[in-house]
């Protein structure tokens, strides 16, 4: 199987990104697209997080406590979704027009690929080597890193969101980031028609 999404960090914005593009399956141009996850959360920051600032949270909410709730989230409502736990990504490289992600346990094929993964340095993803900078809004005795994008994209086909994106640890923002990425590529599946996608009450 070929991916037409392929998301790379189940934190936060990774998740959010899932769960946006898994919301527009019923539309006419998502329906027929695959979308996959690969979670690893046990680097992801969240898993020491406490969240009393954050709307629609409830105070004393543990970022743990999100992670696994996310993923139930996603499989219960976007059961499409396919998500790929417990792997390691080792590589991406560019692959007769699509893009072959590597990991630890197996090799998958997407047309788009998004990384999602946190700021910590060292980065380890052969073939992103070259878009890694300091990262330009966090203390720079920390040692954080982003990676080089225009509006979270990388290049054709290549998507950066969260804290390795460029933006500030804070969990509104990397959600947003992770939202932001996926009315991207709904827009670009929707043939560059601006796209977003709400649900309403009835």
């Amino acid at each position: 199987m070929i991916f037409d999404s392929l998301i790379i960090g189940g934190g936060v914005a990774g998740m959010q990104c899932a769960l946006v593009l898994g919301s527009a399956k019923e539309k006419a141009f998502a329906s027929d697209k695959k979308i996959g996850i690969i979670i690893n959360q046990k680097a992801s920051h969240l898993q020491s997080a406490l969240f009393n600032n954050v709307l629609g949270l409830h105070p004393k909410t543990l970022g743990k406590d999100v992670l696994e709730n996310g993923k139930k989230q996603l499989s219960e409502l976007y059961s499409d979704v396919h998500q790929i736990e417990n792997e390691k990504v080792i590589a991406v490289e560019d692959f007769k027009g699509t893009y072959k992600v590597v990991t630890n346990k197996g090799v998958y094929e997407s047309r788009i690929v998004v990384i999602a993964l946190n700021y910590s340095n060292p980065f380890s993803i052969k073939g992103l080597e070259n878009y890694v900078i300091p990262h330009k809004k966090a203390t720079p005795k920390k040692d954080r890193i982003q990676l080089q994008n225009n509006d979270s994209l990388i290049k054709d086909g290549l998507y950066v969101c969260g804290t390795i994106a460029g933006i500030r640890s804070q969990f509104a923002i990397a959600a947003g980031s992770g939202a932001s990425v996926a009315t991207d590529i709904l827009t670009l599946w929707n043939d560059g028609n601006h796209t977003k996608i709400h649900d309403k009450a009835e």
